[in-house]
């Protein structure tokens, strides 16, 4: 039975485009498909799918600007061409988008972003801010800053990385490649298009091959990108973007390309990933109210439960609640840091302006962001 109807359900998707088919094998930016693929995500935004694009490209982008014809192996001249590129990139993307009345927003990130909570916090909030206005961020590594330790590695994990962050139900990989193959179809003529696959199965690393001239990514990034993207459920395809309308036809089901599933559903996964992914920083002693709501109703925590706070922990910590008899109840990523927390514990959440002077947001702990242990 096909399971594309996780893309007809989907509601909030990451697109990522790869740098071959945006500068069409290094010639310089392909006008003519970035028109077409932004009409495509125009049509899909007007159909109320959130979408968030992350975009390759800004490398060779710049080699094309600068008349470098090989990818520099310095990583001075690499942050050059990436800062002369992405002139280009966002120039391209905005005059397309402005064209359909859809409002666009760079964001540039490096890993520190995602690794360090507090800024994970922020970006997510961000982002979704955006998602709210209706605007359509477009995401790309920070390829001018960032230094080779703190690397993605690739767009492709980015892209599932930001799929993680936004609790995304699909990543669309765009791609020069059909899809994964059993073998190499340039060197195996009986190599056959893998179309369904559970994410994690371990034999899909084999049949992976290389990055190409101009990114830094291949098939293995993305069987890896499409295993990152499935811990918080989200289903990934991986198709050629240079089929007619493909966007359009991903969302209404249609069978190509190779998509690869999650083995849990959204929330299961979701869950299972913040159960075992942080050390906690602190406590949070909540009384027998926000333990039955927890409970019964898998609602946020609010401040008006919370009885104590113990530990020392800054906004994104992944911090326990425990009941007044020492019950453990549940952990989560707190969204304020502990002195901030022990001015608004027992308030209601109206009064969070008026107690610290400004609002991250109306919850202690996101229900999103909390298991049940």
């Amino acid at each position: 039975m096909s399971q594309r109807d996780r893309l007809v359900r989907a509601k909030r998707v990451v697109v990522k485009i790869g740098s071959a088919l945006l500068t069409n094998d290094g010639k310089g930016l392909d006008l003519p498909a970035i028109t077409a693929w932004v009409e495509q995500m125009a049509a899909l935004h007007q159909q109320g799918i959130e979408l968030v694009l992350v975009s390759s490209g800004s490398v060779a982008e710049g080699m094309t600007r600068l008349g470098l014809t090989e990818r520099p192996s310095a990583l001075h001249q690499l942050q050059a061409a990436a800062a002369v590129g992405q002139m280009g990139l966002v120039q391209a993307y905005e005059s397309q988008f402005i064209r359909h009345g859809i409002r666009a927003a760079q964001i540039l990130l490096t890993h520190d972003d995602l690794s360090n909570r507090k800024r994970y916090l922020n970006a997510r909030s961000a982002i979704k801010a955006l998602l709210e206005l209706k605007v359509i961020p477009i995401i790309n590594e920070n390829d001018t800053v960032v230094t080779d330790e703190i690397r993605f590695g690739d767009n492709d994990t980015l892209g599932a990385l930001v799929a993680n962050l936004l609790e995304a139900d699909a990543l669309i990989i765009l791609t020069d490649q059909e899809g994964l193959f059993t073998a190499d179809p340039r060197s195996n003529p009986d190599a056959t298009l893998i179309t369904e696959t559970l994410a994690d199965d371990p034999k899909l690393a084999e049949m992976a091959g290389d990055g190409g001239r101009l990114g830094r990514g291949g098939m293995i990034t993305k069987v890896r990108a499409a295993g990152l993207a499935a811990r918080s459920g989200a289903a990934t395809l991986v198709a050629s973007g240079r089929q007619p309308n493909v966007l359009v036809r991903a969302i209404k089901g249609e069978s190509f390309g190779t998509l690869f599933l999650p083995e849990d559903t959204p929330w299961a996964a979701r869950k299972r990933w913040l159960a075992g992914h942080l050390q906690t920083r602190g406590t949070l002693v909540i009384d027998a109210g926000a333990v039955r709501v927890l409970r019964e109703k898998n609602s946020s925590l609010l401040p008006v439960g919370v009885k104590q706070v113990n530990g020392r922990f800054r906004r994104g910590d992944m911090v326990q609640c425990v009941s007044e008899q020492g019950e453990l109840i549940a952990k989560g990523l707190v969204n304020y840091d502990q002195e901030d927390s022990l001015k608004i514990l027992g308030q209601p959440s109206h009064r969070i302006t008026e107690l610290l002077g400004y609002v991250a947001e109306p919850e202690l702990i996101n229900r999103d962001n909390l298991v049940l242990v």
